[in-house]
C-alpha cells in the first residue's frame, strides 16, 4: 500500500509513519482520511434518509407546519455536521476578490440554466408522455403571502444550508480522501441523487459540477450560492407565472 504525504506530496511505496523528507506525521494522516470517510458515509445516509422521509411526507400530506418542520431539521443536521472541521469552512464565507467577470457569470449564467430547465424538463414531459411538470408554487397558494413563502423556501434557504452542506462540508472531507477533479463530480452527484427524480438528476448533475467548479477555483461558497439563490428564484418566477396566466 502506498502512502502520499500531504504536505510535501511525496509518495511512499511502503505505508510509513513519517515522512522521510520533511517529517511529516503519516499515520496522522491516515486517521485523518479514516475520519473523513466515516463522516462522509454518515452524512451520506443521514441526507437519504431525510430526503426520502420528508419526500414520503409530502407525498402522503402536505402541510406549512410539516414544511417548517422539515426545514428546520435539516439545517440543524447541516450545522451538526459542519461543526466536524468549521474552521475551514469559515474560511470559505470570507468575500473573496474577484474580476467583475466572474461576477457576471454567477449572475447569468443561473438566468440561462432556469429558463433552459424550464423549457428542458417539460420537453421531456411532452417526449415521454410523463405527468405534468410540478409547479412549485402551487404548494404555497393556501398560504397568506404565498410569494414570500415560496420565494423563503425555495430561493433563500436551500442555497444557504444546501450549500454549506455539500460545497462546504461534503467538499472538504471528500478532498482529504480524493482528487480535488474527483471531489467536484462526487459532490455533485451525491448533490443530485438525494433529490430522488431521474429527470431532475439530468439537469442538478451538470448544474452541481458549476457550483462545485466555482467552489473548488475561487474558494468561497458565496459564488454557489448566488448562482443557486437566481436560478431557484427564477423558477419561483416562472412558475408563478405560469399559475396565473
Amino acid at each position: 500500500m502506498s502512502t502520499k504525504c500531504n504536505l510535501c506530496n511525496t509518495l511512499f511505496k511502503e505505508n510509513i509513519n513519517f515522512c522521510s523528507k520533511c517529517g511529516n506525521s503519516l499515520s496522522k494522516s491516515n486517521n485523518d482520511k479514516a475520519s473523513s470517510i466515516n463522516l462522509i458515509i454518515a452524512f451520506y445516509i443521514t441526507m437519504l434518509l431525510f430526503s426520502f422521509t420528508s419526500s414520503y411526507i409530502y407525498t402522503i400530506s402536505y402541510s406549512f407546519t410539516n414544511e417548517i418542520i422539515t426545514e428546520i431539521i435539516f439545517a440543524f443536521l447541516v450545522l451538526g455536521f459542519s461543526l466536524f472541521g468549521y474552521k475551514k469552512i469559515l474560511k470559505l464565507y470570507r468575500i473573496p476578490d474577484l474580476g467583475w467577470k466572474v461576477w457576471l457569470f454567477a449572475i447569468v449564467f443561473p438566468i440561462i440554466s432556469s429558463v433552459f430547465v424550464n423549457f428542458f424538463v417539460d420537453f421531456l414531459n411532452s417526449l415521454f408522455s410523463l405527468e405534468e411538470t410540478e409547479n412549485y408554487y402551487t404548494q404555497y397558494v393556501f398560504l397568506e403571502y404565498p410569494l414570500f413563502w415560496s420565494i423563503l423556501f425555495i430561493a433563500i434557504l436551500p442555497p444557504i444550508f444546501e450549500e454549506l452542506a455539500f460545497r462546504g462540508f461534503l467538499f472538504n472531507q471528500l478532498k482529504k480522501v480524493i482528487s480535488n477533479k474527483q471531489t467536484i463530480v462526487a459532490t455533485a452527484f451525491i448533490f443530485a441523487l438525494i433529490h430522488f427524480s431521474v429527470i431532475s438528476f439530468i439537469w442538478i448533475f451538470p448544474f452541481g459540477l458549476v457550483l462545485g467548479y466555482l467552489r473548488s477555483k475561487y474558494n468561497t461558497l458565496w459564488l454557489g450560492m448566488l448562482v443557486h439563490f437566481i436560478h431557484n428564484l427564477i423558477i419561483v418566477f416562472i412558475d408563478y407565472t405560469n399559475l396565473n396566466i
